[in-house]
């Protein structure tokens, strides 16, 4: 009973930071900014894609979680040294 409560607790929180997120995606000043909220927001959707997993009960989310952790951490590099170096592969 305590673990229902914990998980739409926890649901909510990362729900209400993606959110906030989202605002700061729209209002952030520069770019390296929204880079680094866009990343953020990877990391939301990833505890969220785990929290529903643990709530659901299924295993299949945890890699979908690991999936798209990987694919944002190499996206997030990738965007970062192109703005550095103006080129991806050198």
């Amino acid at each position: 009973m305590i673990l229902a409560y914990a998980l739409y607790f926890a649901l909510a929180c990362f729900g209400l930071a993606l959110v906030l997120n989202l605002i700061r995606l729209f209002t952030a000043p520069t770019l390296t900014d929204r880079i680094l909220t866009v990343d953020t927001m990877a990391v939301n959707v990833i505890a969220l894609i785990v929290l529903y997993g643990v709530w659901n009960g299924s295993q299949i989310s945890f890699e979908a979680a690991m999936l798209l952790a990987l694919t944002g951490f190499v996206a997030t590099v990738a965007y970062c040294k192109y703005l550095l170096r103006g080129s991806i592969i050198e």
